[in-house]
């Protein structure tokens, strides 16, 4: 493939910044959430996700735009994204009006599914601090131009939000790629978010209208299917096969249609379980493309946060190197390290990622 073109280091205070929301997960570990009486809170988002992993296990200089509530349940927000160790400068504050009212903190409860029960997310961020952000609330020359970043990533969770969210994106998009900045985008179709506002037709029309402001387009087939409007020829509802052939034959006019793609990148997955799946990963360029080793059965233990880790696999691997094949068993290993331990955020390092790409067994390390 062609080299992407991505700022240097030396002249940019960020190496990758992240648009998105931030919630609370409230998981009840092996129970549910009809039933539990305790929850472990972490912090997560799809776009927030992406950052705190490339800080946190790649040790890149990451930041992310979002907004919070000034109350206590924004501070605990807050002291969660503190550890995660993403800069908050560029984070907006709503005051708090006592009820939550005007504005709140999202909450995602999730359970993590077992054997044939599925993982099940049940979202409560109507009225969220973040699906309020509009164009014009954040100073993206200063941004992109004064500070500099090499990498922005944005998806269509933050973009079904509101309208404003959707324009808010575009937004960004636009001031970035006029700094040189190159802009990924995670497709990440959520049917839940879109009902009362349009449903499947908005999302498509929605993304339809960011695509051509994206460099590097990731999803899944479904993603590509039914946020993107593409027909893949033989799939079902479920990818019930790990081979990429479906897809493969609509890469060529996904890259006629956005010839502004410089990668298409998609997560392959056939869940035999909740907890044992058949993983792997394709990316295409223009002029080349590649496939990420099979892991057949993978054990999973926490599936929520896996195409995140691919994402930011991915995104380290180019920010490094600019190596497609090398890019793509990044993002699948990474992904799967990132399901084999609870909350959405990566709890891997750097090492065991390379372990992982290499590795041909998991025996102990001691």
């Amino acid at each position: 493939m062609e080299a992407l073109e991505i700022r240097g280091k030396e002249d940019t205070r960020w190496d990758c910044l992240a648009l998105g929301e931030v919630m609370l997960r409230l998981d009840p570990g092996p129970s549910r959430v009809r039933t539990a009486r305790a929850f472990s809170v972490c912090e997560g988002g799809g776009e927030y996700n992406v950052a705190r992993a490339l800080q946190k296990v790649f040790e890149l200089r990451t930041a992310v735009v979002t907004s919070l509530v000034d109350s206590e349940v924004g501070h605990l927000l807050e002291d969660l994204m503190m550890a995660g160790g993403v800069d908050m400068r560029h984070c907006v504050w709503l005051p708090h009006d006592g009820l939550g009212a005007s504005a709140r903190v999202g909450l995602n409860f999730t359970e993590r599914g077992y054997g044939q029960r599925p993982p099940l997310g049940v979202s409560d961020r109507a009225r969220s601090a973040a699906s309020q952000l509009k164009p014009g609330d954040i100073d993206w020359h200063r941004i992109f131009f004064d500070e500099g970043v090499r990498w922005f990533h944005t998806g269509g969770i933050f973009a079904s939000l509101s309208d404003t969210t959707a324009e808010l994106v575009a937004e960004a998009m636009s001031v970035a790629r006029s700094a040189g900045t190159v802009v990924s985008y995670d497709l990440n179709y959520r049917p839940s978010l879109w009902v009362g506002r349009g449903g499947q037709q908005a999302a498509i029309a929605t993304n339809k209208r960011l695509a051509p402001l994206v460099d590097v387009m990731i999803g899944n087939e479904g993603d590509f299917n039914k946020a993107l409007g593409f027909e893949i020829p033989g799939r079902e509802e479920e990818v019930v096969s790990l081979d990429p052939s479906a897809f493969a034959a609509i890469v060529g006019e996904v890259f006629d249609r956005y010839p502004n793609f410089s990668i298409v990148a998609t997560t392959l997955r056939n869940a035999r379980t909740a907890n044992a799946h058949d993983w792997s990963a394709v990316a295409y360029s223009p002029n080349d493309s590649c496939q990420a080793r099979v892991r057949e059965r993978l054990g999973v233990f926490d599936r929520v946060g896996g195409g995140d880790g691919f994402a930011s696999g991915l995104i380290w691997a180019l920010l490094d190197s600019c190596n497609l094949q090398y890019a793509v068993e990044a993002g699948a290993a990474h992904g799967a390290l990132a399901m084999s331990t609870p909350g959405d955020n990566s709890m891997a390092t750097a090492q065991e990622v390379q372990h992982a790409i290499e590795a041909k067994s998991v025996r102990a390390v001691r």
